[in-house]
């Protein structure tokens, strides 16, 4: 008899456990587009042109990554003062749109992570636009834990990949 109930509630743990199955996504978000810090166009006589990459880094001194603890999307000081670089930037050339690219660490599931990613990329957009830049020129994408610059699994690694990042586009 005991045998009985054993083997039955083995057979509803493993029934239970097979109806918690995750299907993989329908689809992977799309191929990276080129976003090199500069291309042959971006410079004429080592001068970079506006409305590049290559300018925008200069103009904003590389502050186009700003950085989140785990499982965060608040702006600090840092982020503020980076962001405000990027908006005076931004003033001076009404023509530059930018992306805003949202990414997470590898932990926790693609699902959460894309999520993150996302507040993090909107977080810095609604900053930028508080501070007078049109939301029209901004747009944003998370790419959450599938784009990670350090591939270390540890607090170091995490730490560079827990970012958002304001790309040029034209």
């Amino acid at each position: 008899m005991n045998r009985r109930i054993l083997v039955a509630a083995l057979l509803a743990g493993t029934a239970a456990l097979s109806a918690c199955k995750k299907e993989p996504p329908a689809s992977l978000p799309p191929e990276p587009q080129a976003t090199a810090t500069s291309t042959p166009g971006d410079t004429m006589a080592g001068v970079a042109q506006p409305g590049t990459q290559a300018h925008f880094m200069q103009g904003v001194n590389g502050q186009n990554v700003i950085y989140f603890d785990t499982d965060r999307y608040n702006i600090d000081s840092a982020d503020a003062a980076a962001l405000q670089t990027q908006a005076q930037y931004l003033g001076q050339y009404p023509q530059v749109n930018i992306t805003i690219e949202g990414h997470a660490d590898e932990r926790g599931t693609r699902e959460y992570n894309l999520a993150l990613g996302e507040r993090r990329a909107n977080a810095a957009k609604n900053y930028l636009t508080g501070l007078g830049i049109a939301a029209s020129r901004i747009s944003v994408i998370s790419w959450g834990k599938e784009r990670p610059v350090s591939l270390g699994s540890n607090e170091t690694a995490w730490a560079q990949n827990r970012r958002a990042v304001s790309i040029v586009v034209n």
